[in-house]
């Protein structure tokens, strides 16, 4: 998932940049997942789950225990944001992201997780090469 959540967060800021955001692009990965899963689990279960994504990439990256929740579901940043450099802020990106979508893989499947990743983002870049190789190394 660490790759797929890296891939992912790529093409969304590439999306960021031409849309002139400036928000990291993990927290429109989870913006953009909110309304597809609020409507599958209401938006309590959204919450629910993105603060357990949120907890379990926390203890992985230390800046992410500082960003909140609010109640619509969208991602706060915090304050020492401004004060960390790129790779800090990408190493929380990623750690959120795959958090997020191996919760995602548990509770739904990895079939239901990837399809629902590709109607979010129909025009993403992805293959299942990582999924290919795990079943190839099964049947072996």
């Amino acid at each position: 998932m660490r790759d797929y959540a890296q891939r992912l967060i790529a093409y969304a800021a590439q999306q960021n940049q031409s849309s002139g955001q400036d928000h990291p692009a993990a927290f429109g990965v989870c913006e953009k997942l909110r309304e597809p899963l609020a409507s599958l689990s209401g938006l309590n279960g959204f919450r629910s789950l993105l603060s357990r994504a949120l907890a379990l990439a926390g203890d992985e990256v230390r800046w992410l225990r500082a960003v909140h929740i609010k109640a619509d579901g969208s991602l706060e940043c915090p304050a020492e944001m401004s004060e960390l450099d790129q790779k800090e802020i990408s190493d929380g990106e990623n750690a959120l992201v795959a958090q997020l979508l191996g919760l995602l893989v548990t509770f739904i499947g990895e079939p239901l997780t990837l399809s629902l990743v590709r109607e979010v983002w129909p025009g993403a870049p992805f293959n299942e090469t990582a999924s290919k190789k795990k079943e190839s190394n099964q049947i072996t």
